[in-house]
């Protein structure tokens, strides 16, 4: 599956098939979200949040192309990511894009 940003692919006309998305909300156990906050202390990355942010995000992108792929698509276009906070220690990460099958 070919995933682009962009609204189109090079050399290929397409059939837009919908919008797709995948979707998680995920949040980090006890242990680790006190270590993140005792990390907001001293300043710097905080790395229990960016590992469960990467983890979520892929998550969410192969949730995006298993509905992809059971539209029969080729490619997904245009695709976007957003994020927002639920609760403490709680985000929802969404991918989404449109959904396309080349045209012969």
């Amino acid at each position: 599956m070919l995933l682009v940003n962009t609204d189109y692919i090079s050399g290929k006309k397409l059939e837009t098939l919908g919008i797709v998305k995948g979707s998680i909300v995920q949040t980090k156990n006890f242990g680790k979200d006190f270590m993140a906050g005792i990390k907001t202390l001293v300043g710097g990355e905080v790395k229990e949040y960016t590992d469960m942010l990467n983890q979520a995000r892929q998550i969410a992108v192969k949730r995006m192309v298993d509905e992809a792929e059971a539209m029969g698509a080729d490619a997904i276009v245009n695709i976007r990511y957003a994020s927002s906070s639920l609760m403490q220690s709680a985000a929802e990460v969404i991918a989404y894009g449109t959904a396309v099958k080349y045209m012969i």
